[in-house]
Parts: structure tokens; sequence; C-alpha cells
């Protein structure tokens, strides 16, 4: 069967793909059925694919190697850490990983998960065991290539940055370099640290790491002091990058801004919603 992926390519376009829209449902109100009398026609022609029904996996009956495919093409888009460390003996490490994610700010921590083989642990995860410390650099479009570059198998203690052309910067409070490239860097040091194995099993398949962020350097060309705090970033001007499912990269396309409701303001209306049997 043909896909979009099959598609003849057209060449990048390297203008801002990031512009703010009207939400897809700019007219639901609170309650409202996303059905075929939902509040959009997207709404409706989504309803129909509830006909088709839908396919279970249990996943303990499956092949891990297609359990990890159809996550990674079913939870996205995904952020990259670009995560740079240093081994024991002062080797640098440079690779990207999209099990990745912003977890608390008070403290600022992230998490970086890490996926083994039979044979060999992840080298970053094997550097952030010993020595506790490493960057995690935002990827955006200009560079991915170098990036992606940095992906490969290279035997431990293979030192990346030399193939990606891209430049080590130096780090304020931790020894790994971060990324010059990177528009958004954080520094962190091992907050903890979790190992995983398969239930019934002692076999290490994946490594947790939560990083306690020291430090984050954003380039001025894309951060926004709007006077609340310490500003923010323009995503317009960051042009991250993200992961899909197979090779697939994804940029930020358009975004929509919707208020979080307040409930003083909601609760009479969610009264009046009939309950459902």
């Amino acid at each position: 069967m043909a896909t979009t992926r099959d598609a003849p390519r057209a060449n990048f376009n390297p203008e801002p793909a990031f512009q703010y829209t009207l939400p897809p449902n700019k007219d639901w109100k609170v309650g409202q059925p996303f059905n075929e009398d939902g509040p959009s026609a997207l709404a409706a022609e989504w309803a129909k694919g509830y006909e088709g029904g839908w396919q279970t996996f249990e996943t303990g009956k499956e092949k891990p190697a297609d359990i990890y495919r159809l996550m990674i093409s079913g939870i996205i888009p995904r952020p990259i850490a670009f995560v740079s460390s240093l081994s024991a003996s002062g080797t640098p490490n440079l690779a990207p990983f999209s099990y990745f994610s912003m977890v608390c700010h008070n403290p600022p921590l992230v998490s970086v998960s890490f996926t083994h083989g039979p044979t060999r642990h992840k080298d970053s995860s094997i550097n952030i065991r010993e020595t506790k410390q490493f960057t995690v650099n935002i990827i955006s479009e200009p560079w991915v290539e170098g990036a992606n570059w940095c992906s490969t198998d290279a035997p431990y203690e293979t030192e990346e940055w030399v193939g990606s052309g891209l430049t080590k910067a130096e780090s304020t409070f931790v020894k790994p370099a971060r990324v010059k490239e990177s528009a958004f860097s954080m520094e962190c040091e091992l907050f903890s640290l979790q190992d995983i194995s398969p239930p019934g099993s002692n076999t290490v398949t994946g490594t947790l790491v939560l990083g306690h962020v020291k430090a984050i350097h954003v380039r001025k060309d894309v951060w926004v002091n709007d006077g609340k705090g310490i500003g923010m970033v323009d995503p317009v001007k960051l042009r991250a990058i993200s992961r899909m499912g197979g090779t697939t990269y994804g940029r930020v396309g358009e975004g929509f801004e919707i208020p979080r409701p307040v409930w003083n303001d909601i609760k009479e209306d969610v009264a009046k919603i009939p309950k459902k049997e």
C-alpha cells in the first residue's frame, strides 16, 4: 500500500514553519461531543474513523521490535535530547535520544531514557552513570544532519563530535561540553538513575535517567524578554525539530492557543450537561 512516505519529496522550505492559527474547534462548547454533529467539519470527519473499530495488541504477546516500531510511530511528535557526555577516561560522546521529557521545574528536572541491546549499553548511559554529568541540547533545523550523524553505532569511546561538524562550547558547571550550534542547552547533573528490566527478568533493557538542570543557555536571538520573570523562547526562531516514526523528523508547524478553563467560570455550564447513563 502506498503511503505519504512514498510520495516524491519537495525541497526543504527554509522559511520558518511556525505560525499561530485559531484552534480547530473554535466554537466548541462545554460538554459538546466530538462526533458527526460536532463543533467542526474536522471533528465530524475524525468521528467517521470510529466505524472501523480498533486493532488491539497485547504487548506481552508481541515481539519487542514490533512494539518499538508501533510505539515510536504513535507517540509523536517526540522532543529530542541531544546528549553530550564524557567517559570516565575523558572521551567526549554526543548522541540524540527521543525518549526525553521535562519532568519538573522545582527542582528543574529532565528525563532521558536509554534502551540497551543484548550485549551493549548505550555509551551515553555508561558515561552518565560513571561521571554523573551531561548536557542536553535542543536540535534546530539548520544543523539537523550533523545531529543525526551522531546516531551512528560507533564503537565505545568513539568521539562523534569529529564527524558531526558541530562545535564544542564550554559549560559553566559541568565538564561535558554543550553544542554551540544549539540555541537552547541545559547543563545537567545526575539526580537519579533507574535500570529497567522486563517482568520476570534480570536483564537490563533500559535505563531511565533524571537530570538536575544546573544552568540553561538560551541564544539571545531566540529569547523573548516579555517582562514576565526571565522570559521565554520564541518557537518561530528556535526552529526545533522532533522525532516521528522510522527515520522521520518533524518540524514545529502551526500552533494555536486554547486558554485553560477556570472552574468558577464554567461550573454553571457543567451543571447543565445531561448525565450519561
